[in-house]
């Protein structure tokens, strides 16, 4: 099988896509590795370009057939991508926009969340826990961010992020609010409403202030050993394993 090249164009745009200024700017972003590669061609966003493994192509031939698709070697792939062990696919893909409109039901909603993947992971957590929706501050990480999108394992085909003024929008929502601290009403213990919004903060402060003046129930994860704090992708799991214990 005669294999093409990467233009310099596009090996350009792909490494440029690895950049918060570039995805902004084009309003794409990249999708890497197989598994993440393979959920999006199930989604419904929308895919510019995409390149692929000779042995990719043998072995997801029916997937792909609905797609112009270039066939490369792994080495182009490994060159071109951002990722460290990606040699099997990568896609340039249109950054979505949600309704914030459709907002309703179990919601969380991150407060300067900085790091990627915590913010990857917090969105696989709500795809496994059957949450649709998450509220990004406007310093939460970029959702776009190739380590996020690497960090969801597929989960950012079917969860909706919306980055927003978060105080704004909490002052405005019928919805109660929960808030994660160190002090507060048990997990274990607390009746949780069906329809509600749990609010993660930063990784090093918290919730912050402004923020916490909004909430309505304050809770927490009891500990009992002798760690400070947990980290916020974890302690996202825990909360959302009791919230869907109790409703």
């Amino acid at each position: 099988m005669k294999l093409n090249t990467i233009s310099k164009n596009d090996l350009k745009l792909l490494r440029g896509l690895a950049t918060k200024k570039q995805r902004r700017l084009t309003g794409l972003f990249l999708v890497q590795g197989e598994k993440n590669v393979l959920e999006l061609l199930e989604s419904s966003l929308s895919v510019e370009k995409l390149y692929v493994s000779a042995g990719f192509q043998n072995q997801h031939q029916a997937v792909i057939e609905q797609f112009a698709y270039t066939v490369v070697s792994e080495e182009d792939l490994t060159k071109a991508s951002s990722i460290t062990s990606n040699n099997a696919a990568i896609a340039i893909v249109k950054q979505p926009n949600y309704n914030l409109d459709n907002v309703s039901g179990l919601v969380i909603a991150l407060d300067d969340v900085n790091d990627p993947g915590n913010l990857g992971t917090i969105m696989r957590l709500a795809d496994w826990y059957g949450v649709k929706h998450i509220l990004l501050s406007e310093k939460t990480a970029d959702v776009f961010n190739p380590k996020t999108i690497s960090a969801t394992m597929g989960a950012f085909t079917r969860i909706q992020t919306h980055k927003l003024n978060l105080e704004s929008y909490l002052k405005e929502t019928s919805q109660p609010i929960y808030g994660a601290f160190l002090e507060g009403e048990s997990v274990h213990s607390c009746q949780f409403k069906s329809d509600g919004i749990i609010v993660m903060g930063n990784e090093s402060h918290g919730i912050s202030s402004n923020i916490k003046s909004l909430i309505n129930h304050q809770i927490t994860i009891p500990s009992y050993g002798h760690s400070e704090s947990l980290n916020v992708a974890m302690a996202t799991g825990i909360i959302l394993d009791n919230y869907r214990r109790c409703v």
